[in-house]
């Protein structure tokens, strides 16, 4: 898999909404190779969106379609400034990976130091943590080769009921090293509202 993470500062939320409800609406059936895609606002005004592809060469050939690129220089127009866009050809995916129909989305930033060791500790405790956390579908984690990463995670509902519950001391030891791995992490929140598009975000 390969994920291409775009973010940018939005200058017209309305006008991009309608852009990404056109695109999945209009645009999928040409793209061979796509796989989905998780976008959203944040309070502040930021664009972020997770798109999953089944290889570099087909986001490489969504991206040189005609009217890909048509869509394109019409939805730039509403950032304030140019998006950047964060090639990830590293995919780690975790329970049942990315799910569009996710009623909720929490977005992570960060740099580890250790991806590999990263990757065995999440495969470690996906059972114990699915008991504890039910609301979890699954995740992605998108690398980039300096250890740069976006990890999404895709909840049925938001898991507030179980936020205060204290794991078995061997399932803690493990997530408290995945932690450390992870580094200093931003999170970004989004719902998720039909139609298929970016729904509202919050930070915390």
């Amino acid at each position: 898999m390969f994920i291409q993470v775009i973010r940018g500062k939005v200058a017209d939320a309305a006008g991009l909404h309608a852009a990404m409800d056109r695109w999945g609406k209009e645009l999928p059936p040409g793209a061979t190779g796509f796989l989905g895609y998780t976008a959203g606002i944040t309070d502040d005004g930021t664009f972020i969106a997770t798109v999953r592809f089944a290889s570099a060469e087909a986001a490489r050939r969504n991206s040189e379609r005609p009217e890909q690129g048509a869509w394109w220089a019409e939805t730039a127009k509403c950032f304030d400034g140019q998006p950047t866009f964060l090639d990830c050809p590293q995919v780690m995916q975790w329970l049942q990976g990315g799910a569009d129909d996710a009623g909720f989305v929490q977005v992570m930033e960060g740099q580890t130091r250790d991806a590999n060791r990263l990757r065995k500790l999440m495969q470690r405790y996906r059972t114990e943590i699915r008991k504890l956390l039910p609301e979890i579908i699954g995740a992605t984690v998108a690398l980039r080769g300096d250890g740069a990463y976006v990890e999404t995670l895709y909840f049925t509902c938001e898991p507030t009921a179980h936020e205060h519950i204290e794991p078995p001391a061997d399932l803690a030891d493990l997530i408290c090293e995945e932690q450390e791995l992870m580094g200093d992490v931003s999170y970004l929140d989004r719902y998720r509202r039909p139609p298929a598009g970016p729904g509202s975000c919050k930070r915390r």
